[in-house]
């Protein structure tokens, strides 16, 4: 019998810029609004950034995240997964900042260097409302997200050690789960852990069936199937077609307006949770059901949310 399914949200991201949708959430008031919306239309887990209220850009602070951590938690027992990812060309350092102040269940964490090209981003969208867009879209042309086995060690030891926090490790490629099987066998990364299968960025794995298909078939034999979560998110179009394959091959899945700013060919999503209620719809309408954030935290033995700092 299948288990219900995990929806994970990320309602704003670090990847488009908001010149591209007046819907995509930026200042704390809005991604709190987002993300208890989204919490409320079937989302148990909401995987969060943080932008600077005024201009929309990227922004690590924890005083950002402060802003909002707090009201979500009020209004939703959805778990809050704070990105560890940033914005791009941040440092490690800076990257942990927010996760480290507010010692959350989850966080995100890469699990490999790569080219991470949202470059061709250009070739659609020509004007800007802020001046750091175009730039910021231009550099990933000649970008290495860098995520090292030494800052990866780096982010569990100080995350998973000292917070007891456990990741959404994401996996952009087949060599990621690999690097994932080594901290595995370094005894750093414990079982039930989650990994997110991420496709459509340039510089990853394409969004391709037959790579989902190969990219779980290799996590069941590196891990085994009893041992990990796992759970797939898919860039732009492709975002509901791979959420709804995983869930009929008995995985999760994660939604939000970090992934795709749509939710039909050339219409724009109105919000996050309008993302959440679409794949819900199509879950339910498979047999299948949608996990509780109590669910989500038992299968992923996630320490509660009486045990965060905020």
């Amino acid at each position: 019998m299948s288990k219900p399914v995990i929806i994970t949200c990320a309602p704003t991201g670090g990847i488009h810029t908001p010149s591209m949708s007046p819907h995509l959430p930026i200042t704390p008031v809005e991604i709190a609004t987002a993300s208890i919306e989204a919490a409320e239309a079937g989302a148990s887990i909401i995987h969060l950034h943080a932008r600077h209220p005024e201009t929309g850009k990227p922004d690590p602070r924890p005083e950002l995240f402060a802003q909002f951590l707090p009201v979500i938690k009020q209004s939703t027992d959805a778990v809050m997964n704070v990105s560890t990812g940033g914005g791009l060309g941040m440092s490690m350092d800076e990257r942990l900042l927010a996760a480290t102040t507010a010692s959350p269940e989850m966080a995100s964490l890469n699990m490999g260097s790569m080219n991470f090209g949202i470059f061709p981003m250009l070739q659609k969208y020509t004007d800007f409302q802020h001046d750091w867009e175009q730039p910021f879209l231009e550099m990933t042309e000649d970008f290495i997200f860098p995520n090292t086995f030494k800052t990866i060690r780096y982010a569990i030891e100080k995350l998973g050690g000292d917070h007891g926090t456990k990741f959404e490790f994401e996996c952009y490629d087949l060599g990621h789960l690999y690097n994932v099987k080594w901290f595995v066998d370094q005894g750093l990364i414990k079982p039930p852990f989650f990994i997110q299968m991420v496709f459509g960025i340039l510089g990853g794995v394409a969004a391709d069936p037959d790579h989902l298909t190969h990219m779980h078939n290799t996590a069941d034999k590196l891990f085994g199937a009893e041992n990990y979560e796992w759970s797939v998110l898919a860039a732009g179009r492709h975002q509901m077609p791979f959420a709804t394959q995983s869930a009929m091959r008995g995985g999760n899945l994660r939604v939000g307006l970090e992934d795709s700013l749509f939710i039909g060919k050339g219409e724009l999503a109105k919000s996050n949770a309008e993302q959440v209620t679409r794949i819900r719809s199509i879950i339910e309408n498979l047999g299948l059901t949608v996990a509780t954030p109590a669910e989500a935290r038992e299968r992923l033995a996630l320490k509660g949310g009486d045990q965060v700092g905020f």
